[in-house]
């Protein structure tokens, strides 16, 4: 589904505003992946995504990533039952990035909470954010 990129380093008139996916993978064959709640647009966390990973989440409709610290693929709630239900996703204008709109099944963050993004830095370090 996901076609073969080529990566000159110039940029690609068809990439930036054709219609044809076409993913410009990092030197570490990854996206950035920003997911946020299909319904109320909070940021629920970044990711990043392998090729497999961005085929498999539009194929299954459930978010998958590629974890950096484990070097493997995962599908998001396997082990919490968590799952993220894909929504809708976009790609950004030069394909290096994508947006993926889910509903989550219980909290997006390792730590139990909603979001990743849970803490504000403030002019004394880091505050808690109402998750409210």
């Amino acid at each position: 589904m996901v076609g073969a990129a080529s990566y000159s380093g110039d940029m690609d008139q068809e990439r930036e505003s054709g219609f044809t996916l076409d993913p410009k993978f990092d030197a570490s064959g990854l996206l950035t992946a920003v997911v946020t709640d299909a319904d109320g647009g909070d940021v629920l966390m970044v990711a990043h995504m392998n090729r497999d990973a961005l085929d498999l989440t539009i194929t299954t409709g459930i978010a998958h990533f590629w974890s950096r610290s484990r070097a493997s693929l995962w599908k998001k709630g396997e082990t919490s039952g968590h799952f993220l239900h894909v929504v809708d996703v976009r790609v950004d204008c030069d394909q290096d990035a994508v947006w993926v709109r889910a509903r989550a099944d219980g909290p997006a963050c390792h730590t139990g909470r909603k979001s990743c993004f849970y803490r504000r830095i403030g002019p004394d370090g880091l505050e808690a954010v109402d998750e409210g």
